[in-house]
């Protein structure tokens, strides 16, 4: 598996929603995902559902798959759901980094939490190599300059991190939520100022 994806479950009262679903119990969500898992992209990659996400979580509504799936399942189009679309948590996945002093690429497996950027040697490491705050991230954008496909980078003060994706698909949906928080970050130092200076 290259990336993992988070859905938002809403309890209301006695059932669960999710996008235009509603389930009685826990046991029907849970049959529902094992015997209909996620559409996770063009590619017709499935996702099967299998731990939750903490529910406090506020991210743009960038995936199509919710989409696709609640689609089917109602008989709706795509664009009665995007207005409606459930958020994502987070986003991780593998993207391979360019070195800053000899500059071979390396797979790293990256996760992004709030306005932090992690990056570790592989999946199973505990402790990152680094972590990137995105506060000080000045732009994120497609990058051409490589012998690479998909690639994309992030622009700090003192170095620009290039990263590329396994897909076209997966590295516009790094590029996405990564500026979303780019624009999240400003909207909050704006509105800090605004506060300061009244």
């Amino acid at each position: 598996q290259q990336t993992v994806k988070h859905f938002h479950i809403e309890l209301t009262g006695t059932s669960f929603k999710f996008g235009f679903n509603e389930f009685s119990n826990l046991k029907e969500l849970v049959m529902h995902f094992a015997n209909q898992p996620l559409i996770g992209s063009e590619t017709g990659t499935l996702i099967v559902l299998k731990y939750p996400y903490p529910r406090q979580v506020e991210e743009p509504s960038i995936y199509e798959s919710v989409r696709v799936h609640t689609a089917m399942q109602t008989g709706r189009t795509e664009s009665d759901l995007v207005p409606n679309a459930p958020s994502l948590g987070t986003k991780e996945g593998y993207l391979v980094k360019q070195g800053k002093i000899v500059k071979n690429w390396k797979t790293r497996w990256f996760t992004l939490h709030r306005n932090e950027l992690k990056y570790f040697k592989d999946q199973t490491a505990t402790e990152p190599i680094r972590a990137l705050d995105l506060t000080e991230c000045s732009a994120v954008q497609f990058d051409y300059s490589q012998e690479r496909v998909n690639c994309f980078c992030l622009v700090f003060p003192l170095r620009t991190y290039y990263l590329c994706a396994k897909t076209g698909i997966e590295a516009d949906e790094w590029m996405k939520i990564l500026r979303w928080k780019l624009s999240q970050i400003r909207k909050q130092t704006e509105q800090r100022n605004a506060t300061l200076s009244s």
